[in-house]
């Protein structure tokens, strides 16, 4: 399944879910969370690495080095990972996408099971 066009700055749950869905697919992308630790440790969405956004400058890019490669980021309620795909962006990661809604509407539309705070 292919990515929304670069010029589009989010991807809805459901994208991102049939994006999950495919093993073939979800070897292509990464999947980064953008919270803190302590909201990490109440859930996440399975397979995701986290990069706080406080932390976000020092630790992206060496994290992330392929520029090539698509990038979702996601956080409470999709505030903090639009600045933070914004930011991948400016710096050359053109198909980084913010996930709509965050891990928030992630529970309320795709996984009941993501423990809501």
């Amino acid at each position: 399944m292919p990515f929304p066009p670069n010029d589009q700055l989010e991807i809805t749950p459901e994208e991102t879910a049939a994006l999950l869905a495919d093993p073939a697919v979800r070897a292509t992308f990464d999947l980064i969370d953008c919270r803190e630790a302590d909201e990490f440790g109440i859930c996440r969405i399975e397979g995701a690495r986290l990069l706080p956004l406080s932390r976000f400058i020092e630790v992206a890019l060496p994290a992330l080095p392929d520029k090539t490669r698509p990038v979702i980021v996601y956080c409470h309620h999709g505030m903090r990972s639009a600045r933070a795909a914004t930011w991948l962006r400016h710096q050359g990661h053109a198909s980084t996408f913010s996930l709509a809604g965050g891990i928030d509407l992630w529970s309320q539309s795709i996984d009941p099971a993501v423990p809501r705070y």
